[in-house]
């Protein structure tokens, strides 16, 4: 694992675990970061999160975030021992979403059972 991959993974975790300490009313509901990815000099973060529920209240929720931003990376200076730690852009990804649309669509198909390769001739 390279450094930068063991940054973006510390980075995730220490504001997963932040997230719940914004007080932000808008931050609410069950939000999962999905990704960080740092830029190679460390002067800004892309955090990517996922929130179940409207679209509507993701994108408000994203809005309070990245709101919140200052205060993240304040807690971040505690948590991550780097030397600066980096910009926060909060955005938003639909990924989960997306794959639980296709799983319900392939749920609704009449797909009869895949045959084990046994053909009986008639």
């Amino acid at each position: 694992m390279s450094r930068m991959e063991r940054v973006n993974s510390e980075l995730r975790k220490q504001i997963s675990a932040l997230i719940p300490t914004v007080k932000d009313p808008r931050v609410s509901g069950m939000i999962s970061v999905l990704d960080v990815d740092c830029d190679d000099d460390l002067t800004l973060a892309k955090v990517y999160v996922s929130v179940l529920g409207a679209q509507s209240d993701a994108r408000s929720v994203v809005d309070a975030l990245n709101g919140a931003q200052g205060y993240l990376r304040s807690q971040l200076r505690s948590k991550v021992k780097i030397r600066n730690i980096p910009t926060l852009q909060f955005r938003y990804d639909d990924s989960m979403e997306y794959g639980m649309k296709i799983n319900r669509i392939l749920n609704t198909l009449d797909i009869p059972p895949a045959d084990d390769g046994e053909r009986s001739d008639d």
